[in-house]
């Protein structure tokens, strides 16, 4: 199954190894889910958490780099040839519902619900960490 994970679900596993976020995120490569990424996608999540406030005590930017590459190094990176844009109130979830709907995403994995409300109607859940992390954990 394939997947797109908003960066809340990254910045949420930069602050704290004992959520859903972390474990997801560990968790790739993974047996069940095929991480995808788009080059603007990318570039928001180098951004963010390259912030001060988002990097762990004695990690540097370039520490936060090193990890996302890692991470995109498992990622199907998916070229995004038409727009669907407006759909969202924002522009930057807008960019991430395109590359679910480009990647034939089942869901996006998210912390803010509200910002994704109408994806459904394209044919895209938009999940919780902790939904998605039981979704895809054998029982």
């Amino acid at each position: 199954m394939r997947v797109v994970f908003d960066t809340s679900v990254l910045v949420a596993a930069v602050h704290s190894r004992r959520g859903a976020s972390f474990a997801l995120v560990s968790s790739i490569p993974a047996a069940s889910f095929q991480l995808c990424l788009s080059v603007p996608l990318y570039l928001e999540w180098q951004e963010v958490l390259t912030r001060p406030e988002h990097l762990p005590p004695g990690r540097s930017a370039e520490d936060a780099l090193a990890a996302l590459r890692a991470l995109a190094a498992f990622g199907h990176l998916q070229e995004i040839h038409y727009l669907w844009r407006p759909f969202l109130g924002d522009p930057d979830d807008d960019m991430v519902l395109e590359l679910a709907l480009a990647a034939g995403c089942r869901c996006i994995v998210t912390h803010n619900l509200r910002d994704f409300v109408g994806a459904s109607q394209l044919g895209v859940e938009i999940v919780l960490p902790g939904e998605f992390l039981r979704l895809v954990s054998p029982a």
